[in-house]
């Protein structure tokens, strides 16, 4: 047996804690015979938790009701769309820390891309387009805006994102919900995807430093023709040079001039072994480091595809069609992701410092999403389902003969 000892935070903590800020933000009232709201979000932080369907942690629970109960208690309390978000925005973190708001900081904008087989539900434009990935080109489309301070990586903002919407809307949208946050950024480190005329120009006129990786597009040249345009400049020594790109900028085809850092970066191929370099381009305003210093503070910005793995270990599995179910499965993973993230910040040493130490090691995510687990199975008695049920198996025996 374990000696009896003193616990600086308990499971039951853990569950308050991201059942809160759920209830807080989103405000759901549903009184069914059966389910109420509390339940609605038990089932799905449970469901979240072990990364399954509604129906696999309805079935496994002897005091839930059933799935198609909380699927129609979702569809009568879910407002719209836009509202929706912003009730969810609110849920990712209701209060941040003061140390994130002493300084400018860095703030990551990236997007995420869910494979989807499925028609859209309403209009052609929930689904995404990009190219295949899982055996698709669909896919249910989030940017987010992650703010980067040491090892705690928040996530600030979530917004959908629809098929031919502009960058620059998008980017819009997430910095006005940080601004609203209180946060002061720094600068951005954005995704190549946000390499386009209108971003560039948007975020030049509200002064707002960014690096972006420069992306060549279109046609490569016929060999002996001359090399212009960004492939040029992979020709180019390390250093910083001018470039102009043409787009639609607020309605018209117009000139941006952007500068662009030239570096490189040094790898051993995987299958010859052999040392090669890779030259890369950046986008970049208003940040002044050397070539190396760019490379090195963009790969900062990589710690969001972290936060894209752990959220993938928390989403909901669904076959939905529904847009906004698919939004609350996304938005409940980086909330659970943010709890992870707030409790190794309560713990960790000099917090006010630029270096806070954490301790990792002491509450790994996924075994804060077996605690939750495990609360929520004591709460509606998962230990009352003593196996499998008679009258399920003799239905799917009748379905084959």
């Amino acid at each position: 047996m374990r000696s009896q000892c003193k616990y600086i935070i308990t499971k039951d903590e853990v569950y308050g804690v991201a059942n809160h800020w759920l209830a807080s933000a989103l405000k759901w009232e549903y009184r069914g015979r059966k389910c109420t709201t509390s339940t609605v979000f038990q089932v799905l932080l449970i469901a979240a938790a072990r990364t399954v369907s509604i129906f696999a942690a309805c079935r496994d629970l002897a005091d839930a009701p059933s799935d198609q109960t909380i699927r129609d208690a979702l569809a009568t309390t879910m407002p719209n769309l836009q509202a929706l978000e912003r009730q969810l925005n609110s849920a990712l973190i209701p209060k941040l820390s003061k140390s994130l708001l002493r300084k400018r900081r860095i703030l990551a904008i990236d997007l995420t891309l869910i494979p989807y087989h499925g028609e859209p539900l309403e209009n052609a434009a929930e689904i995404y387009r990009s190219l295949p990935k899982s055996g698709t080109s669909h896919f249910h489309a989030y940017a987010t805006a992650v703010v980067i301070h040491k090892g705690l990586r928040y996530t600030l903002a979530l917004t959908r994102v629809s098929y031919n919407e502009p960058m620059k809307d998008v980017a819009q949208r997430l910095l006005k919900i940080v601004r609203k946050r209180g946060v002061k950024i720094k600068f951005l480190l954005l995704d190549k995807g946000f390499f386009t005329a209108a971003v560039i120009a948007y975020l030049r006129r509200i002064n707002l430093g960014f690096v972006i990786p420069a992306v060549s597009r279109g046609r490569k040249p016929k060999p002996g023709r001359r090399v212009t345009g960004l492939r040029a400049l992979l020709r180019k020594p390390h250093g910083y040079y001018r470039h102009t790109m043409r787009g639609k900028i607020y309605g018209k085809q117009r000139n941006v001039e952007v500068t662009i850092c030239v570096a490189s970066r040094n790898y051993r191929h995987a299958k010859t072994g052999k040392r090669r370099s890779k030259r890369l381009l950046y986008a970049i305003w208003q940040v002044r480091q050397t070539p190396t210093g760019i490379r090195e503070l963009y790969r900062r910005r990589f710690g969001i595809e972290t936060s894209y793995r752990q959220m993938n270990q928390a989403r909901i599995r669904t076959c939905t069609r529904d847009p906004k179910q698919r939004l609350l499965f996304v938005a409940v993973a980086l909330i659970l992701r943010n709890v992870w993230v707030w409790f190794h910040h309560r713990l960790a040493l000099h917090k006010y410092s630029e270096e806070p130490t954490l301790f990792l090691q002491l509450m790994r995510f996924e075994e804060m999403l077996l605690w939750i687990t495990q609360v929520v199975q004591r709460l509606l008695r998962a230990d009352q389902i003593p196996g499998i049920k008679l009258d399920v198996y003799q239905r799917l025996k009748e379905r084959h003969p």
